[in-house]
Order: C-alpha cells, then sequence, then structure tokens
C-alpha cells in the first residue's frame, strides 16, 4: 500500500468514526454551463442539491459544502428533459404499439436525460388501470399520461371503434387518476366524420385537460383547415406537425395557412418524430418559413428507435442544425414543455423544485441526421448526455463522473458467489 493511498484511508476512517457533521449539499455540479429557461438563466454557475431537490444555484459554490462534488465544466446542466409523445405500455403481449412496440421507461429514458416520460395514448379507459399499474407505478422515471379517448388505446383493435369513445367514461377515468393523467390523446382514426376529435375535445372541456391529436386521415370536410381554425382550443396540441400527411405545405412549398391561424389561435405544435412522422422534406421549409414547433418529442416505440428517430437528444439535434439557438432547443424539451402537460413544477431549475437533472455535451463536427424516410441530412452539432440525476440520485453517469478513483475507493469485502 502506498503512503498516499494509506493516509487517504485513514482520513475516511477518522470521517466515519468522528463525523465531520452533515454536508450543506449531498451532490454540488461545479462549473458547468447551466440553462434554466424557466428563469432566464444561461451561463456558468454551480448547482447544489440536497433531499432530492434543487437547493442553490450560484456563481461559486465551495466543494467543501458537498457530499460529492462533480466537476462539469464544459458541458450543459439543464432541468430534466420531459418527452411529451412517447409510448411506454409495455409488457401487455399484445402486438400493437400498446404490447410488443411499447418501451419499459427506466432502461431507455435516463441514458437519454429523459426524466419525465408523457405516453401519448396508448392505452384508453379500458386498460389505463392495467398500464398504472404494470408501468406507472413501478417506474422510476416519472411516466405521465394522454388517455386514448378510444376505450381499448392503441389495442390491436385499433381506435376506429366509434362505440367505443366515451367522453363520459374517459372524464371518470381522468379524475381517478388526475395524479398522472395530463389529457386526452386521438389518433390513427379513418372515419370522415369529427367524432373522435369532437368526443376527445368534450372530455377536455369536462376536465380542462389538453387533447393532444394525431390527426388519422384528411378526408373532404375533414380537413386541417378545419382541425386547426375551428376545433382545436389555444392549448390543444398538434403532434407530427412535420409529417406532411396532412397537407401541412401546400403543392407549391409554402406552409399551410391553416397552420400559422393555428398558432395564432393558440394551438400548440408539437414534432412527434416517430417511425414516419418527420421529414426533411417537410421540416426544412417550415423552419425557413419561420415556422418552429412548440415542443421536441420523440414518439419513442422500438421502430422509431432503432430508425431516424434515435432518442431525444437526436431529435433536439435536429433543431439545433436547423438554426434554432441552444437555449431555445432546450426550452422546447424542458419548460415549454412542462408547460403544455400543464405541470409547471417540472422543467425548471428553481430553488426548492425536484432535482430532475441533465447534463449535455455539445459535439462539434460532422454528423449526419436521418428522418422517417431514411434521407440524410449534415450537421456540425450534436447533443450527447452526460449524465441524468432523477430526484437528487445520479442514475446515468456515462464517464464515472459522480464515481470515486478505483485506488482509493472502499471497497466492501464480498461474499463468494453461491
Amino acid at each position: 500500500m502506498t503512503i498516499a493511498r494509506f493516509l487517504v484511508l485513514m482520513a475516511l476512517l477518522a470521517a466515519a468514526v468522528f463525523g465531520q457533521g452533515e454536508a450543506e449539499y449531498e451532490l454540488l455540479l461545479k462549473g458547468g454551463h447551466v440553462i434554466d429557461p424557466k428563469n432566464k438563466v444561461d451561463g456558468v454557475f454551480d448547482v447544489g442539491v440536497k433531499d432530492g431537490k434543487v437547493a442553490r444555484i450560484a456563481s461559486s459554490i465551495p466543494d467543501s459544502a458537498a457530499g460529492n462534488t462533480i466537476r462539469v465544466d464544459g458541458l450543459y446542466v439543464v432541468p430534466g428533459l420531459i418527452d411529451i409523445h412517447a409510448h411506454v405500455y409495455a409488457g401487455t403481449g399484445l402486438r400493437a404499439i400498446a404490447g410488443d412496440q411499447s418501451l419499459y421507461p427506466d432502461p431507455f429514458a435516463f441514458r437519454t436525460g429523459v426524466t419525465t416520460m408523457v405516453d401519448a395514448g396508448t392505452a384508453g379507459r379500458r386498460n389505463f388501470p392495467d398500464f398504472r399499474q404494470r408501468v406507472i407505478d413501478r417506474a422510476r422515471t416519472r411516466v405521465l399520461a394522454f388517455l386514448n379517448i378510444s376505450g381499448v388505446g392503441m389495442s390491436p383493435t385499433g381506435e376506429n371503434a366509434p362505440e367505443d369513445m366515451s367522453p363520459e367514461a374517459a372524464v371518470r377515468m381522468a379524475r381517478q387518476h388526475k395524479d398522472v393523467i395530463v389529457g386526452f390523446k386521438v389518433a390513427h382514426y379513418s372515419g370522415k366524420d369529427w367524432l373522435d376529435i369532437d368526443s376527445a375535445l368534450e372530455a377536455g372541456r369536462e376536465t380542462g385537460l389538453p387533447v393532444m391529436v394525431d390527426f388519422g386521415y384528411t378526408d373532404g370536410d375533414r380537413n386541417l383547415d378545419g382541425l386547426l381554425r375551428d376545433k382545436l382550443r389555444s392549448g390543444d396540441i398538434y403532434t407530427h406537425c412535420y409529417s406532411g400527411h396532412r397537407e401541412e405545405l401546400q403543392d407549391d412549398g409554402t406552409l399551410n395557412p391553416a397552420m400559422a391561424a393555428g398558432r395564432r389561435r393558440g394551438i400548440l405544435f408539437d414534432v412527434g418524430h416517430g417511425a414516419g412522422s418527420f421529414y426533411w422534406n417537410i421540416a426544412v421549409p417550415a423552419f425557413e418559413q419561420g415556422f418552429p414547433p412548440d415542443t421536441i418529442s420523440t414518439d419513442l416505440h422500438t421502430g422509431s428507435m432503432n430508425a431516424g428517430m434515435k432518442d431525444l437528444p437526436n431529435v433536439m439535434s435536429k433543431a439545433l442544425n436547423l438554426g434554432v439557438p441552444l437555449n431555445r432547443v432546450i426550452e422546447m424539451a424542458t419548460w415549454a414543455s412542462a408547460k403544455t402537460i400543464r405541470r409547471e413544477e417540472l422543467g425548471n431549475l428553481d430553488t426548492g423544485a425536484v432535482a430532475d437533472i441533465s447534463v449535455l455535451r455539445l459535439e462539434q463536427g460532422e454528423f449526419g441526421f436521418v428522418d422517417a424516410a431514411g434521407a440524410r441530412r449534415g450537421g456540425d452539432r450534436r447533443l450527447g448526455v452526460e449524465m441524468t440525476i432523477r430526484a437528487g440520485e445520479v442514475v446515468w453517469d456515462l464517464n464515472g463522473r459522480a464515481s470515486g478513483n478505483w485506488e482509493t475507493f472502499l471497497y466492501r469485502k464480498r461474499e463468494p458467489p453461491q
């Protein structure tokens, strides 16, 4: 044993025996560039965490005040990312988005910087209690949900059963689970009427909750103009806004005037990238014409994660390379998302807020980003996830920044394997 290692061990032993008092902060993130859009913080600060909450943000907090100081120089410290369009009702055995195509949240969320996932209507009122018991209540990730207006959600029977759309029953379920249900969802409806939209809006009015719309199919009077000018309310969400499936762009490449009209009415536009809902030939002209999204989300499922979408930081990187400033990109995946789902206790680094924190690195180089059609567009910046903290606990640490060096680490005696 070296003299240095001996002295370190003696110091640790003395601290354990005699005690040195409780540290002011359990974790101290030191030297990072903090971006907190809600509080308009954008600069190099230290962040102290205590009892699972943000305790202090200051220009300099001494290492001696913390039980564990984590150096994050050159990295970005931001509120935990919020993905408002994901599919995590896994384990049902059904060969549909509700089941085999959904993911359990924890194995995916933390390594991508996501601390809150909002399931986008995978379950309806008939199977939501099972979703809650099977996934939501067991996850370390915070899981919230839009309740599908279809009684069975995104099951093999689909979302085209008009007789199973009951606003009254959906309202009852939302009230029973108001701690986790944040709104209602409609998707993939192929009827020529407005039954799905009208049913969800009725439930939304009764509860005061927003409606998220995957518009499905357009036909005749059921079109984007009617949806965005007449049907949806301020605070409702149009997801898959760069899909091109509903004439978001006109034939001449200009933005459909209904999109701008909807934004003026307060409708929110969400990326919802997915495996078939984000195309460069729609997104690039829309961005160039001054139509960025309000929120960035993934439409996470087993198909999208292994294709062009990949994860939330990758989708954020696409917006970054389309000209959105970094602080605004961060806002689109944190504070703007929190406001959209009306959970304004999230998506910020307020003193006393739950310590959900993502530590991101911004890489410079030559990168390629693929859309839902498989087309590549180059970029020179890419966001990656260095560390994720959920309620004050480090749950993802790519380079072991929160860990002690092995040479001075106090290993516990391990029992031989049985």
